[in-house]
């Protein structure tokens, strides 16, 4: 075993590494960017070490920088954890030059299941079925329309260099296929410098599921079982479960044995996972997706799920032994499923707002625990989270020995989660596993987007604001002097020649108009980290901190509003013709200035956060009269960018 291991990573699966390097006795070494400084992971290593200034570029994504660090301070070995530089096939070349052990496969099998185009000849050559789609790498874009023509609409396209669902787009009409193969190809570049794409058959309500592999330098191959990942937002996982209520054993056995020959005809060494659709209706008509060269977001479901000879399971301790030169220590039938485990991503996203990427500093945390409840997470009090790298903040997972009590607990535990300070999808996650289709089984990966609305609130609860209102009042301070109190300071609305008044406060949440809102006396409970009141014969209980409520999993910023402070600071400008940033970033382009006469619906700016663009567009013809950004400026949620004024419709008989 290694004496000393580097993590080239950061959040919560670097401390996820780092808590397995503690287990086995292994010196950690953090890497750190000018933004992580105070990070978790960097509190927890036994050594960490400045890789560069904030942007991912110039630091989790420098090879230079990170073999530096590994040489500087004595590592053998580097885990790359997720994302950055997982699955780069010159990092790990590199690490090899070096003379570093990356704990991954070979740098031959991620260049190779990194190409979607050659995994899939590659795959299919091994006798594992793939979705039909196009052949070739390097198609112009009338071959790739031609190829999906021939394929049959609705068809997916895919960057055949990517993942996550970056760049993918269904296409269902086929007018639409050059406009689509246009886009596509934009956000493969800008994702992954390369705009390579292939085009596949869509398969309507699929089901996302995923074979875990384990394979060491031995020859030795074993698959773990299953993961059900169906659903998804904007090709993006936010739940995944082990085992899937889809699969029978015979069809778990034989997708098992596909993924053992995927992983066998790329040479695959180490922990991966291969992925596959398959239509919900007929789970025996499987087919291969991709490869993830690389430990999986979701593989603490698995770990929970499954046990080897009896044991428990940790993928992050067999990926390093199997980098050490070590053997599998079992077979394929020492390997059991034991039970259910269901994982919930939480990631800094306001579901309120169209799921758009948030931000801020965590100033409330309480992340449960508890019997089997598991959280993952890269996150205390104090966290800043910005908008350079991903969005996912922690994940929370659940086991039971059935799928009814992992959801139980799992629901339970995202009702208990606590981030105030920043926006999460928790509240939301709580409620899709509340769902009937999803208490079924019933999983496809379209089914979050088809019920995203109704589980998302209309509106702030009149509790929030009463809450809100009744923290207020308990935080006036009478003004007292010499033994003697001002009676207009007590805060209890107390006037001369009349009877006291109830208080109101003006409040406003984001991106709502402000209200204002009476504080009842006697109506609620207030103390440093909680208030409870009473509405309706019901009392609501909150989490506080500031400014911040929060309850089961859902958080408010009710903010005090002044409009006189508004108006002077240019918040208060609003309307049609007034352009405001919908989520804290960076603004990466700009088309106009500043008297442009531009169309409506015409793209004016684009604002990039957490991996997401989001394009500013007019919201009619007219002007553009003011423009407050320029490309690399940072904006917070609600900054004006930009203002349009329409143009005034022209008076019949006026010269």
């Amino acid at each position: 075993m290694f004496d000393t291991v580097l993590v080239a990573n950061r959040g919560e699966i670097a401390v996820r590494v780092i808590r397995t390097l503690r287990t086995l006795g292994v010196r950690s070494v953090a890497v750190f960017s000018d933004a992580d400084a105070g990070a978790r992971h960097v509190r927890e290593a036994d050594t960490a070490v400045r890789i560069g200034p904030a942007p991912a570029a110039e630091s989790y994504l420098s090879v230079e920088r990170l073999l530096d660090a590994a040489v500087r301070t004595g590592a053998q070995a580097v885990h790359p954890g997720y994302g950055f530089l997982a699955e780069n096939a010159g990092f790990a070349q590199a690490c090899a030059e070096a003379g570093l052990v990356f704990i991954g496969p070979p740098a031959s099998a991620i260049s190779l299941m990194g190409d979607k185009i050659r995994a899939k000849e590659t795959v299919k050559a091994a006798g594992v079925p793939v979705v039909p789609g196009s052949s070739g790498s390097g198609l112009t874009d009338d071959e790739l329309a031609a190829a999906a023509r021939e394929i049959g609409m609705p068809v997916l396209l895919k960057p055949s260099a990517g993942g996550g669902g970056k760049g993918m787009r269904l296409t269902r009409v086929e007018s639409a296929l050059l406009d689509e193969i246009a886009a596509a190809r934009r956000e493969a570049r800008a994702s992954f410098g390369d705009d390579t794409l292939l085009v596949e058959r869509w398969i309507d309500r699929p089901r996302h599921i995923e074979i875990q592999v384990l394979a060491d330098g031995h020859g030795n191959v074993v698959h773990l079982g299953e993961r059900e990942c169906s659903l998804q937002r904007r090709h993006q996982k936010i739940i995944e479960e082990a085992p899937s209520v889809l699969l029978d054993d015979a069809t778990r056995a034989a997708m098992g044995e596909a993924a053992v020959q995927a992983a066998r005809s790329c040479g695959y060494r180490g922990a991966g996972t291969v992925e596959f659709i398959v239509p919900g209706k007929d789970p025996s008509q499987y087919y291969f997706m991709e490869m993830n060269t690389r430990l999986q977001v979701e593989h603490p479901v698995t770990e929970l799920a499954v046990s080897i000879a009896g044991a428990g399971l940790d993928l992050v301790e067999w990926q390093l032994r199997v980098a050490a030169g070590e053997q599998l220590a079992f077979t394929q039938d020492d390997i059991a499923i034991t039970g259910h485990a269901i994982e919930a991503r939480i990631c800094a996203e306001d579901p309120s707002r169209g799921f758009l990427p948030s931000g801020g500093t965590v100033v409330r945390l309480h992340e449960p625990q508890g019997d089997g409840v598991r959280s993952d997470s890269g996150l205390t009090e104090g966290s800043e989270v910005g908008s350079l790298y991903d969005p996912m903040l922690s994940k929370v997972i659940a086991y039971g020995p059935d799928r009814a009590t992992a959801l139980r607990r799992l629901r339970a535990a995202l009702s208990d989660t606590v981030t105030l300070g920043v926006p999460t999808n928790a509240g939301f996650l709580r409620r899709l596993l509340d769902h009937p289709a999803v208490m079924a089984g019933e999983l496809d990966t379209g089914l979050v987007e088809r019920e995203a609305d109704a589980l998302v609130p209309a509106g702030v609860p009149d509790e929030v604001y009463e809450a809100a209102a009744a923290v207020r009042q308990a935080d006036l301070e009478p003004v007292t002097a010499g033994g003697w109190t001002d009676p207009f300071s007590v805060p209890n609305g107390w006037r001369m020649g009349g009877e006291a008044a109830p208080l109101a406060f003006p409040l406003r949440v984001p991106g709502l108009e402000p209200v204002t809102h009476t504080a009842r006396p006697g109506a609620a409970l207030v103390t440093d980290d909680r208030v409870s009141v009473e509405l309706h014969g019901v009392t609501h209980t909150f989490h506080r901190a500031g400014h911040w409520l929060g309850r089961d999993g859902d958080s408010w910023h009710v903010m005090d509003f002044d409009p006189v402070e508004a108006a002077l600071s240019g918040a208060a400008r609003s309307g049609v013709d007034t352009l405001a940033a919908p989520m804290p970033g960076t603004v990466t382009v700009v088309k106009v200035a500043v008297g442009d006469v531009v169309a409506a619906g015409q793209s004016l700016l684009v604002v990039e956060a957490m991996k997401m663009e989001h394009v500013i567009s007019a919201p009619h013809a007219g002007t553009v009269t003011e423009l407050d950004v320029t490309a690399g400026t940072t904006v917070a949620m609600d900054q004006v960018l930009a203002v349009v004024t329409p143009d005034e419709p022209e008076q019949e008989g006026q010269e």
